[in-house]
C-alpha cells in the first residue's frame, strides 16, 4: 500500500509512538528490577531465574495465538486493548503478601496472566503499523526508527528514575510502579486509531509453514535464536551480577540507561547507516559485537570504562539487530502473513531462548557463580555469528544465481 500525505502519515504514527513509549517505559523498570524485587522478597537465584522465565514461557504460545487471531480477524487494535486491560487488572495481584506458603504459586499465576497478555503487544502493534511505515511494499527503516526511538526514550526514563527511587525507598514500591506503567500502556492502546484490516477468505488460507522451511528463513531464525539467547545474560542476570559486584541500584540504573542512550542515537540515524551493508551482513556484525560485549562483561565487570563500552555495543546488539530482524520479517512474511511471522519471531527468538537461558543460567550461576553465565553467553554469541554467516552466504549465492 502506498503512503498518504506526509502530514497524515505523521498523525497516524503518533499514537503508535505513544504506545511504544509507554510499553517500553513499563519494560524499562520491570525487567531490570524484577530480579532485585524477587531477591528482596527472599527468593534464591534459582527461584528468581524460574520466575523471570515465566515471561519467556508465555512467548512460546501467546504471540502466535494472538498473531494468528489478529491475522484472521484484522482486529489488532481491539485485541491490544483487551490484552492491556487484563494485564493491568492482573498486576493488582502483586500487592499480595508473598511470605505465605502459597505466595510463590500466586506470584507465578499473576506473572503468567500478565505476560500472556503483554508478550504479544509489540508484535501486534508493529504488524498494525507496518503499512504506515512502508512504501510500495518496501520497509522504511527511517520511519520505523523514528517511531521505535520513543520506546527507547520511555525505557530510558523509567530505568533511570526507578533506579534512584528504589535506591532511596527500597524495592517495596515495585508493585505500584507496575500498576502505573501498565495504566499508561492501557491508556495508550485505547487512544490508537481503531484500524481494521480487510479480511479475505483467500488471505485466511495462506499457509505459513512452507515459508518456515525455506533455508534463508531457517538460517535467519537460528541466528536470531542464538543472538537473543546470549542476551539472557543482560535481560535476567545483569542487575543481579552488578549488585553482587557492589554496584548501587542507582549505578545499575545508569548502566542500563547508558545502553538505551546509544540505542536512541542508532534508531534516530539508522536510515543513514543500514544501506551500507546488506541485512544479513548486519546480522554478522551484530552477533560479533554481542560476543565482544559478553566477553568484556565476563572479564572486566569492575572496570567502569570498559563496562560502559560494552553497554555502548547495545546500539548494535539490540537496536541494529532488532531493526534488521523486523525488516527481514517484512520480507519473508508479507501481507496476511505479517502477524504470524512477527509472532513466530517472538516465539523462536524470545520465547525459547528466554526459557532455556533462564533455566540454564540459573543452574550455571548456582553452581559456578554469575560470571559463568557471561562466559556461556560469549560462546552462544559465536554460534549466532556462525548462523548469521550462513544466512549471508546463502543470500550471496541466490544473488549470484539470479545474476
Amino acid at each position: 500500500m502506498s503512503e498518504g500525505p506526509p502530514a497524515a502519515g505523521r498523525r497516524q504514527l503518533v499514537p503508535f509512538a505513544a504506545l511504544s513509549a509507554s510499553y517500553f517505559a513499563h519494560i524499562g523498570f520491570f525487567n531490570p528490577y524484577l530480579p532485585l524485587w524477587l531477591q528482596d522478597l527472599g527468593f534464591s537465584i534459582l527461584a528468581i531465574s524460574l520466575l523471570t522465565s515465566v515471561q519467556a514461557a508465555t512467548r512460546l504460545f501467546a504471540p502466535y495465538g494472538w498473531g494468528a487471531l489478529s491475522d484472521h480477524t484484522g482486529e489488532r487494535v481491539k485485541l491490544l486493548r483487551y490484552g492491556a486491560t487484563v494485564a493491568l487488572v492482573a498486576s493488582l495481584g502483586l500487592w499480595m503478601d508473598f511470605d505465605s506458603s502459597y505466595g510463590v504459586w500466586w506470584l507465578t499465576a499473576v506473572l503468567l496472566v500478565m505476560f500472556t497478555h503483554t508478550s504479544s503487544m509489540m508484535p501486534m502493534s508493529e504488524a498494525a503499523m507496518a503499512h504506515l511505515i512502508s512504501q510500495g511494499g518496501a520497509f522504511d527503516a527511517r520511519r520505523y526508527g523514528r517511531v521505535r526511538l520513543w520506546g527507547s526514550l520511555g525505557f530510558l526514563f523509567t530505568v533511570f528514575a526507578a533506579g534512584g527511587w528504589f535506591e532511596y525507598f527500597g524495592m517495596k514500591h515495585f508493585p505500584a510502579w507496575t500498576f502505573l506503567s501498565l495504566l499508561a500502556v492501557t491508556v495508550s492502546v485505547w487512544l490508537l486509531p481503531d484500524l481494521k484490516e480487510a479480511v479475505s477468505t483467500h488471505g485466511q488460507k495462506i499457509p505459513v509453514w512452507p515459508i518456515m522451511r525455506q533455508r534463508a528463513v531457517i538460517w535467519f531464525f537460528a541466528s536470531a535464536f542464538f543472538h537473543v539467547l546470549a542476551h539472557i545474560g543482560i535481560y535476567v542476570f545483569f542487575s543481579l551480577y552488578l549488585d553482587s559486584i557492589g554496584y548501587s541500584k542507582t549505578m545499575i540504573g545508569v548502566l542500563w540507561a547508558f545502553s538505551v542512550i546509544v540505542e536512541i542515537g542508532w534508531f534516530y540515524t539508522q536510515g543513514r547507516w543500514l544501506p551500507k551493508l546488506s541485512l544479513t551482513a548486519w546480522l554478522i556484525v551484530c552477533a560479533a559485537a554481542m560476543a565482544l560485549r559478553m566477553g568484556i562483561t565476563a572479564v572486566w565487570p569492575g572496570v567502569l570504562v570498559l563496562l560502559l563500552f560494552a553497554q555502548a555495543l547495545h546500539a548494535l546488539t539490540f537496536a541494529t539487530h532488532h531493526t534488521v530482524c523486523i525488516a527481514l520479517l517484512s520480507h519473508h512474511f508479507p501481507g496476511r502473513l505479517r502477524g504470524r511471522g512477527q509472532a513466530l519471531y517472538v516465539v523462536v527468538a524470545y520465547g525459547l531462548p528466554g526459557v532455556l537461558g533462564g533455566l540454564a543460567g540459573g543452574l550455571l550461576s548456582s553452581a559456578f557463580g554469575l560470571v559463568s553465565v557471561y562466559w556461556a553467553c560469549t560462546a552462544v554469541s559465536l554460534m549466532a555469528t556462525a548462523c548469521a554467516f550462513g544466512a549471508w552466504r546463502l543470500q550471496r549465492r541466490l544473488e549470484a544465481a539470479a545474476a
